[in-house]
């Protein structure tokens, strides 16, 4: 059987699993509870602390800390769970916490992230699919960043906000209210400021889609309407446009109101 490479000065707990690709560099700890799955690497001065699992082909570099305990004041030693899936990039000094028993008991990271230096993710966060986290930007507990958002550094989120997709935020951004798909946002607090045209180009998105996406945005925030009767048009839109699927779907469920 081959066994997972491991530098001599890495400390690898006997109930720990880690398939036979994985690599761990030096001074790295890896607690109990802990699943890695094949071709992740593992750089030097790395803590992963379980229950945690993390899925294949991820890159963590040097001392991030996984799994660690919740910075919550009602955590009570519950046996709460860190999620990671495939094919991440997770550069230096980056913090991701477990779970509380009070929501999903799970923090859940998807696939195919960026996430760059000193980001942190609170409990009881869920990070879809292909984001971007640039230096620096942090998720207070709970909050949703759904696939192909884009935080700019020192984007700060408040707890239970939303983060809808294709969203992209300002360097500095901090952000109260949920933020709707497409929207581009900044400032202190967070205000929209069009939709995020370019990163649509980008993800193969047509001019006409780009259009109408253009003229839901004007539907929400430039009509003088109310959120229920914007949402009200946009029922009508999108019978045309199965891009705004995400958009109608996500004003529906929004909890903390949206940024104005």
């Amino acid at each position: 059987m081959v066994e997972p490479r491991i530098h001599p000065t890495a400390i690898v707990d006997p109930q720990a699993e880690l398939d036979s690709t994985v690599e761990v560099g030096a001074f790295s700890i890896i607690g109990p509870g802990v699943r890695i799955d094949a071709g992740t690497r593992v750089a030097s001065h790395v803590v992963i602390k379980g229950p945690t699992t993390i899925g294949k082909d991820n890159q963590i570099f040097q001392y991030s800390s996984l799994g660690e305990v919740p910075q919550d004041k009602k955590y009570k030693d519950e046996p709460t769970l860190l999620e990671i899936g495939d094919g991440n990039t997770i550069r230096e000094f980056c913090t991701f916490n477990r779970g509380t028993a009070q929501d999903k008991g799970t923090t859940r990271i998807g696939s195919h992230n960026w996430i760059m230096a000193y980001v942190h993710i609170a409990h009881d966060c869920e990070v879809g699919n292909h984001t971007i986290f640039a230096n620096n930007s942090s998720l207070a507990g709970h909050v949703d960043v759904h696939d192909h958002a884009i935080l700019g550094g020192f984007t700060l989120i408040h707890q239970f906000c939303k983060i809808g997709s294709h969203v992209i935020t300002a360097v500095g951004s901090v952000v109260f209210k949920d933020i709707p798909p497409y929207v581009t946002a900044a400032g202190y607090d967070a205000k929209p400021h069009g939709i995020n045209s370019e990163g649509l180009k980008r993800r193969g998105f047509s001019a006409d889609s780009i259009m109408q996406i253009k003229r839901a945005y004007k539907t929400v925030y430039r009509n003088g309407l109310t959120l229920e009767e914007a949402r009200q048009q946009l029922a009508e839109q999108k019978k045309a446009v199965p891009e705004l699927d995400i958009l109608v779907d996500f004003l529906n469920h929004s909890t903390r109101g949206i940024v104005r």
